[in-house]
Parts: C-alpha cells; sequence; structure tokens
C-alpha cells in the first residue's frame, strides 16, 4: 500500500500537476481525473480496521470517486483489514455504490541482481520517445481493454517516464509487442504497467520484459528488493522471477447506477 501510494503520487503529478493527491485519515487520493483509468486511484491506509471503520471509508471513497469527471478504482489491500471487515467487505462496497472490478496481488522480493536477461524473439528498446510512449500506452490499452485513446492520454507527453522510469519495449521484428517499467521507490524498484499485446500473449514475452525492466532498474540504483501488484494475468509469472505473493488485493469501480444502495 505505500508504495502504491508514492510511486502514483509522482504518477499522478507527472500527468497531472493540478491532479488530486490527498493523505485523508484512513485513504489516501491519487487522481489524475484523466481518460487512463489506473492513473485514477483511491486506497484504504488504515491497519487492522474494523468493518465499521471500513464502512465509513468506502462510503467517503465512493463520494470522492463520484466527484471526479473519469473513472477509476478503489484498491483494497485485504490484509490490511481485520477478519470481520474482510468478511462483510462486499456488503459493504455495495451499500456505498461500488462494484467489484477486478483480483490483484501484492508481492515483494529480494531477488536482484539477475542474470542480464534474453528471449530469441525479441529485442529490448527503452522508452526515450513520444513514439515509444505511444506504443507502450497502446500495448497496455489493448491488453486492458481500453481504447487506444486513452491509454495515450495517461502517458504521451510524459518527461518522467522518458527520464526516470525504466521503461522497456520488447519488439518482435521491429514491432513492439510487450513492456514493462521499473521506478525507484523508497529503497525498492516498483514494477508498473507490466502489458503484452493479447495477439502475442503466452510466449513469455511478458516474463522476459519486466525481467529487463528489472535488471536495468537494478543496475542503474543498485536496489535489490522489489515491488509489484500483480493482476490475475501476470499473478503466475511473477514467482517464476522470485516475487513471493504477500497481499490479496480488490479493485472497485462505481456500480453503474453510480448511487448507494
Amino acid at each position: 500500500m505505500e508504495q502504491l501510494t508514492v510511486v502514483w503520487r509522482a504518477m499522478v503529478l507527472d500527468r497531472a500537476p493540478d491532479a488530486d493527491v490527498r493523505d485523508l485519515p484512513g485513504i489516501a487520493v491519487r487522481w489524475a481525473d484523466c481518460r487512463f483509468a489506473f492513473w485514477n486511484c483511491v486506497t484504504l491506509t488504515d491497519v487492522g480496521t474494523d468493518a465499521r471503520v471500513v464502512g465509513q471509508r468506502l462510503d467517503q471513497a465512493a463520494d470522492i470517486m463520484r466527484s471526479k469527471r473519469h473513472p477509476g478504482f478503489l484498491w483494497i489491500f485485504e490484509d490490511l483489514l481485520d477478519e470481520d471487515a474482510r468478511a462483510a467487505l462486499e456488503t459493504a462496497a455495495g451499500r456505498a455504490g461500488l462494484a467489484y472490478a477486478f483480483p490483484g496481488t501484492g508481492m515483494a522480493g529480494d531477488l536482484l541482481p539477475i542474470p542480464e536477461p534474453a528471449h530469441p524473439d525479441l529485442t529490448f528498446v527503452r522508452v526515450t520517445t513520444d513514439e515509444h510512449l505511444r506504443a507502450y500506452a497502446d500495448i497496455n490499452s489493448r491488453a486492458y481493454g481500453f481504447p487506444l485513446e486513452d491509454g495515450r492520454d495517461g502517458l504521451m507527453g510524459s518527461r518522467l517516464w522518458r527520464s526516470r522510469v525504466h521503461a522497456y519495449l520488447g519488439l518482435r521484428d521491429g514491432t513492439p509487442v510487450t513492456c514493462a517499467a521499473t521506478v525507484e521507490a523508497e529503497g525498492r524498484l516498483f514494477v508498473a504497467l507490466v502489458a503484452t499485446d493479447p495477439a502475442w500473449a503466452r510466449r513469455g514475452y511478458g516474463e522476459a520484459v519486466t525481467r529487463k525492466a528489472l535488471y536495468e532498474g537494478a543496475r542503474a540504483t543498485g536496489l535489490t528488493r522489489a515491488t509489484l501488484h500483480a493482476t490475475a494475468a501476470g499473478a503466475p509469472v511473477y514467482p517464476r522471477i522470485g516475487f513471493t505473493p504477500n497481499s490479496p488485493m480488490r479493485f472497485y469501480s462505481l456500480s453503474a447506477s453510480g448511487s448507494p444502495a
């Protein structure tokens, strides 16, 4: 959760200097209010929260989300909730007007350095130009089912992604087909926006480009520990690199009506 709040602060302020970046009691807001939904984020930050407080936090988070122009996600780290709060989460989310979107898994590992990665099908290129950023955005949009313009709205023109982020494309015969990035965050390398074009899935491309981003990030920073938030599609890949799952996650969006039950 702390890695999310640190990394997303930088990401959303890079995208929108006037972004809504607030640390409220029990809630962190990191909301660029752009078309790229992953840059619009609210998360709960209390530890050991009981069901009553979680219900209050969900109501407040949903109100924040309803006040925005563009949709985004509420990220819930289940291990921060107590047992009763986890059991009551779905009911409380429904009352707040939130709908379960998809699962995730927080992972971490002391896994660096790793050997320099290679894949027989791929050439790796660091993201340094707007053309690279467009390709990176488009791969993510295709992988996550977003319109291409949504991904481009999140990444195009970014100075952060062309300088401080160790972002890499994997090219097959000159065409970008996979991507991954790492960025330094309070003594860790955080892995961000890993994606493979669905037309080229299940060939080991995502693992290879993630290894490349980790390798180059570690070489540049000297860091040896890495963290990430995995979607269901990526969760089987990262343990092969050396990550250990440490927290189940749930992502919520506003329900179709957007109104509390």
